[in-house]
């Protein structure tokens, strides 16, 4: 969630975002120097992030209407389709949780009409099946929202009332802020949660503003890099493409993240999720579902339970894939994974089908290896062996998705 901004600001930005990469180390800013590598540590500590979260999160199904029937009911889910056992562990409450007002005490309340059991006895049953509850709040005085409060001048009190609950995750949005720069507003919860006593994934949500792919790994263990995504085909693609810029920043401990996972919210058809989820996992994304996996179609869980496409998100290597190349609208993203193999995404942007070929001197594999190749969608190994290249016919508003192994 955040305001809108003009197009060209959001060129602007770019252009200046290529520029610091080049010049600037990720601690250019003089603002996050100070007990940056104190608080890392700290972070790091935690054993949090070392490969992308997983799970999901109320706001692009439900928005505000969410309520702990929901979230009960999303947990269970979890478990019985057996996506938990999977990866997805993470059950996160996004905005208007909350109660407008403060305490006497200056505490948050959980908002009565919708949560009347409290957050504690939520975490309590999330915890009890297994799975991590997270939370939501905002470096500004109100949540995007604007029906709660922020944590502006609350940090140490909000991370103390978290971890008092039992909370894993922090989601920590930017709205109605102060005006200062997220890089002195954010570190500030940082050090709040790393004092609180208990370990919280912190996933900064300031949306790529001010580049925080370039100090985000200082104060947290990932970072949005872009606007909301909606759920259709040029708002996610346009949201990747952001992303990748900073490929080179994400690593074990600190994930770039384009925004929650769109598949099964009907905007989208089954071949454009498919493609969705593919660039997720290739990129490192953190996979956090938002649809309602309390009614799955057959189409949308079997995208989501691919264990090959998510072993590849999960790798512990680690290394972002990059688009490597793109001619008109066939592009070829690749990146390695552990075990001397590399992930390559085909993928056809147009609206006919196109064939694609991914050149194993784009793609980081020496030019005459013999390689073979998975496919992870058809779960089948390709009987050919392939020297120098690999090519595709993709489909429009498709992709194809392969492991490739050198042998010789």
């Amino acid at each position: 969630m955040e305001r809108s901004r003009d197009v060209c600001v959001v060129v602007a930005v770019l252009m200046l975002c290529s520029m610091m990469v080049s010049t600037a180390s990720p601690m250019s800013m003089p603002e996050a120097e100070n007990s940056n590598e104190e608080l890392r540590g700290s972070l790091l500590a935690n054993g949090l992030g070392l490969t992308p979260q997983m799970g999901w999160n109320s706001w692009n199904h439900f928005n505000c209407k969410v309520d702990e029937k929901v979230i009960k009911e999303t947990a269970d889910a979890l478990v019985s389709t057996g996506l938990a056992k999977l990866g997805y562990i993470y059950v996160n409450i996004d905005d208007c949780w909350a109660e407008m007002h403060r305490d006497a005490k200056g505490n948050l309340l959980p908002k009565n009409s919708t949560f009347p059991s409290g957050i504690k006895a939520l975490v309590d049953y999330v915890h009890s099946k297994g799975l991590k509850l997270g939370i939501y709040s905002d470096a500004g005085q109100f949540t995007c929202s604007k029906t709660m409060p922020g944590s502006l001048g609350h940090e140490e009190q909000d991370a103390k009332t978290f971890a008092s609950w039992g909370i894993d995750y922090l989601k920590y949005d930017n709205c109605y802020n102060d005006g200062t720069k997220p890089t002195v507003r954010y570190p500030i919860m940082t050090r709040a949660l790393t004092k609180a006593g208990r370990p919280i994934f912190f996933s900064l949500c300031e949306w790529g503003d001010l580049h925080p792919a370039l100090w985000g790994f200082k104060v947290g263990n990932s970072w949005r890099t872009t606007n909301d995504i909606s759920d259709n085909w040029n708002s996610m693609l346009s949201i990747i493409d952001l992303n990748e810029e900073y490929a080179d920043l994400a690593r074990p401990g600190g994930w770039n993240d384009p925004d929650m996972l769109e598949v099964g919210n009907g905007g989208m058809k089954n071949n454009e999720y498919i493609a969705h989820f593919s660039l997720w996992a290739i990129s490192k994304a953190p996979l956090l579902l938002g649809c309602d996996v309390r009614n799955l179609t057959k189409e949308t869980f079997n995208i989501i339970s691919n264990q090959e496409v998510i072993a590849v998100n999960q790798d512990s290597l680690g290394i972002q894939a990059k688009k490597v190349r793109m001619e008109g609208n066939s592009e070829i993203w690749a990146g390695p994974l552990s075990g001397n193999k590399v992930a390559l995404v085909l993928l056809n942007r147009a609206t006919v089908p196109h064939s694609i070929t991914g050149n194993w001197d784009d793609i980081g594999i020496p030019e005459n290896s013999a390689v073979k190749a998975r496919d992870v969608w058809e779960h089948k190994t390709l009987e050919t062996i392939f020297v120098g290249n690999l090519t595709a016919n993709v489909e429009p508003h498709s992709c194809k998705m392969f492991v490739l192994k050198p042998i010789a």
